[in-house]
Formats: structure tokens, C-alpha cells, sequence
């Protein structure tokens, strides 16, 4: 069975690293973007989702905050799904849930960069562009790449986490496998295996509290 777990983890890992780097080179060119692979495409669009439904969620906070949330909901949803499996399903819930909001942060990389040239198609020809909106409110339309930039770094660096924390785990379940660990030597009778106290053998009583007064 652990033979059946490093093989899964060695492939997650090929697919990571696969995805990792299209996702850092290809992904944020337009010609990259034509033709993308079939997962990636399946993924952006549950994230357009989690973009629109943020702009309902984040309406009541006013227009900027309207604007902002579409792109700010992709990055809470991943975020709070990565605190949550970390939680219920320990550290090797990080080899898959960072990759997700490093999937996010490029796709919201690619629309933040497309502030001043608006080539994108959006999902509606009214359709405003919110990262448009956004730099031309705040005045740095101008600084839209750096921004895409920072969040590009943000994006690798999530990709990594996952990378790493996969590679961790491999060499854990193989140094499990081939390396197992000496079992653990008896303890002297008597002492207790959590708080390394002596304890009375059975069938007597306890010492005496010599610091006790009657």
C-alpha cells in the first residue's frame, strides 16, 4: 500500500511541476492562453465563477470594494480552503490546495496586466473592466504590469509550496518504506510512557507525601 502512495505522489508531483510551469510562462502570454490544456481551462472556469459570485458578495461594501472583490474572492476561497483542509487533513492537504490559489493569483495576473490594453474578452460586451476601473480610480493605470508582476511572484511562490511539500512527503514515505524507524525499546516497569514518572508497581500504594501536613 505505501508502494501504491509514492507512486500517486511521484505522479501529483509530474503534474505539478507540469502545470507549474505552464502556468508561469505560457499562461501569461496570449498565444500561451489559445490553446490550453484541458484541466487549466477547467479550472479557469470554476474560478470565473468564484469571480462573479464574489462581485454579488462584495456589492453591499460599495463600488470600489464591488470592483475589487471579484478578483479579492479568488484569492479568499483558496486561501480559506487551504486553512481549513490544513485543519481536518493535516500538512499533505498542502501538496494540492496551494497550487489552486497559485492558479488564481496568475489568472488574476493575466486581467490586472490587461488594465491598459483591455484585450481580454470579457464575459459580457458591456461588461466593464474591473482591473480598468480599478487603476484608473486609484491612478496608476500606468503601473498595472508591476502589479501583475507582484502577483505573478506571489502566484510561483504558491506553486513552489506545493512542489516542495509533495517532494517532502515522497522522501518521508520512502524513508518509511525502505528505512523504517528502530522500534521503540521497552520502558522500565514502572514508568509512565507520557510523563516519565515513576510509578508504584501494582499491588502497592503509592510513597508517602512526606511534605504534607496532618
Amino acid at each position: 500500500m505505501k508502494k501504491v502512495v509514492i507512486a500517486l505522489e511521484c505522479f501529483l508531483l509530474l503534474i505539478l511541476c507540469y502545470y507549474s510551469f505552464y502556468m508561469s510562462t505560457d499562461y501569461l502570454t496570449p498565444h500561451g492562453r489559445f490553446e490550453m490544456p484541458v484541466f487549466v481551462r477547467l479550472l479557469d472556469m470554476i474560478d470565473l465563477f468564484i469571480h462573479e459570485g464574489g462581485h454579488g458578495v462584495f456589492r453591499v461594501f460599495g463600488q470600489f470594494i464591488y470592483f475589487l472583490g471579484g478578483s479579492l474572492m479568488q484569492f479568499l476561497l483558496p486561501t480559506a480552503t487551504i486553512f481549513v483542509l490544513l485543519r481536518t487533513s493535516g500538512l499533505r492537504s498542502l501538496m494540492m490546495t496551494p497550487y489552486w490559489l497559485g492558479h488564481n493569483m496568475m489568472n488574476v495576473s493575466v486581467y490586472i496586466d490587461d488594465a491598459p490594453k483591455t484585450q481580454l474578452t470579457l464575459i459580457s460586451r458591456h461588461a466593464l473592466h474591473d482591473w480598468r476601473w480599478l487603476c484608473t480610480q486609484m491612478g496608476n493605470i500606468d503601473s498595472a504590469g508591476d502589479i501583475a508582476s507582484v502577483v505573478v511572484v506571489f502566484g510561483v511562490l504558491c506553486f513552489l509550496t506545493a512542489i516542495g511539500m509533495t517532494i517532502y512527503f515522497i522522501i518521508h514515505d520512502v524513508r518509511e518504506l525502505f528505512w523504517p524507524a528502530p522500534p521503540q525499546k521497552p520502558l522500565p516497569p514502572g514508568l509512565h510512557a507520557r510523563t516519565k514518572t515513576f510509578l508504584p508497581p501494582e499491588g502497592q500504594p503509592p510513597p508517602e507525601d512526606h511534605d504534607s501536613f496532618l
